[in-house]
């Protein structure tokens, strides 16, 4: 096995499973690792260092009577602050929340403890995650391990940090508008937004309910897509308390023959142009999916263009008075400027009922004539983003913030979408890739996800 750090967290449960390595070890190692980056990363928020230990000397000693808890059994893992944990201090990333210690877990979270996983620690997130940069009140910023000066990106900017850092083999993200894959593409790693309703939002904060429910997602992030493929079936299916949550069974990957695939691709959504090496990124990865012998064809979906139009209504619809409301009943007083920038720009663009039944009506045209055209495709291959990671404080401007688009289009229709490292800019820094495919075929977009990191490595170690 390679070093402690730097395994997956499919190698590590096969390792301890196997007694050829103890849990006890295993936590040490990332919580020592941890120790090490935070003070340059600050992505980690809340070390749960002496119950973390406790745990794993608790898994070796059932491990010992030859008991098995789950298929994460001893592997430490982090969490995204958005998810509440029992014991463990869970802010949102808000003033009002600096001291709140929940009772029970976020559904997602008692999962992973199900399964065996060792909670090390929580990880930093915007306020209400509202950004696609990490920073907040209560905790300060993060920053990108491959240059200091970038943002890891938001919202589940800290986690990204931290798995890339190695300080973690495994994460809990959550992501509404790209707040899973925009992080694994600044930093590098890999991370899977599901189909809307396949895992329970349940314990998340902000509470994700009316258009948020169809919209956001929750998966996890890893190092490497065998983790995704791992981690997901644990997350999945109803929890008797997330009314929008399917039962539909998780795919298994292994199954896929991807030979008989079919993918379009595309460089560029008519939204945002991407720089030169992101197109070059997407199309060296057609042509490792094309050379594997499965059919590969530009072209792009139709109506893509809308996205930004149609997020940004949703989002702003009621013109800023949910996030107000969240902010209060948090009994945040001083919210971050970002926070305040986004409910100022959310009040311009208010609109009426009437109004608001139009920009329905639109989203569900859209999501309609994508689906179509997933009639001649099982999957879509584009960007992740418009550019590598941007330096701090950069990513609120209009040009920055349409970047971010190509994430946000499989938001409003749902779809499952993978992101990994397919390259790297001229500066050093990860280059994502996005792999689409249609509901509930998670099976797909990670089968293919495997192949590209096979051929093209995915993740490699920052410097620090």
């Amino acid at each position: 096995m390679v070093d402690i750090i730097w395994a997956s967290a499919a190698e590590l449960a096969r390792a301890i499973r196997t007694k050829k390595i103890s849990s006890e070890e295993v936590v040490n190692a990332f919580l020592q690792r941890i120790e090490k980056i935070n003070p340059e990363l600050n992505a980690v928020v809340q070390v749960a260092a002496d119950a973390a230990r406790a745990e794993a000397r608790e898994a070796d000693k059932t491990l010992m009577r030859g008991e098995i808890k789950g298929p994460l059994h001893g592997v430490p893992v982090t969490v995204k602050d958005a998810f509440e944990t029992a014991g463990l201090v869970s802010t949102g990333g808000t003033r009002g929340r600096a001291s709140l210690i929940p009772s029970i877990d976020a559904t997602a979270v008692a999962r992973l403890r199900a399964a065996g996983a060792i909670i090390v620690g929580k990880t930093n997130v915007p306020e209400l995650s509202l950004a696609y940069e990490t920073d907040n009140l209560v905790y300060g910023r993060t920053n990108n391990p491959y240059d200091l000066s970038r943002t890891p990106g938001g919202s589940s900017g800290g986690e990204a940090a931290v798995i890339a850092a190695g300080g973690s083999p495994l994460g809990l993200g959550s992501d509404t508008a790209g707040s899973i894959r925009v992080p694994s593409h600044f930093c590098g790693i890999t991370g899977i937004k599901p189909t809307t309703g396949l895992v329970p939002t349940t314990g998340h904060f902000p509470l994700i309910v009316w258009v948020l429910e169809h919209l956001a997602a929750i998966g996890p992030m890893a190092r490497r897509v065998e983790d995704l493929v791992l981690a997901l079936p644990i997350l999945a299916g109803p929890d008797g308390r997330d009314p929008a949550v399917v039962p539909v069974p998780v795919g298994d990957p292994g199954a896929v023959d991807i030979k008989r695939l079919r993918v379009a691709f595309h460089t560029d959504n008519g939204i945002s142009t991407p720089l030169p090496e992101t197109v070059r990124v997407v199309r060296q990865t057609a042509k490792v999916l094309s050379e594997a012998g499965i059919f590969v064809d530009e072209a792009r979906p139709p109506g893509i263009d809308q996205t930004c139009d149609l997020m940004d209504g949703l989002l702003a619809a009621d013109g800023g008075t949910g996030v107000r409301l969240i902010l209060r009943i948090a009994g945040t007083k001083k919210a971050h400027p970002w926070t305040q920038q986004a409910v100022k720009a959310m009040r311009s663009k208010a609109v009426s009922i009437t109004e608001f039944s139009g920009l329905m009506v639109r989203w569900q045209l859209f999501r309609s004539t994508m689906l179509s055209f997933l009639g001649k495709f099982d999957l879509i291959l584009c960007p992740a983003c418009s550019y590598p990671a941007l330096p701090h404080g950069t990513t609120l401007s209009d040009q920055n913030t349409s970047a971010f688009s190509y994430a946000a289009t499989y938001n409003l229709t749902g779809w499952p979408s993978v992101v990994l490292r397919g390259g790297t800019s001229p500066e050093g820094l990860p280059i994502g890739v996005q792999v689409v495919a249609r509901p509930w075929r998670e099976d797909v977009a990670l089968a293919a996800a495997q192949h590209i990191e096979t051929v093209l490595s995915g993740w490699q170690p920052p410097s620090m």
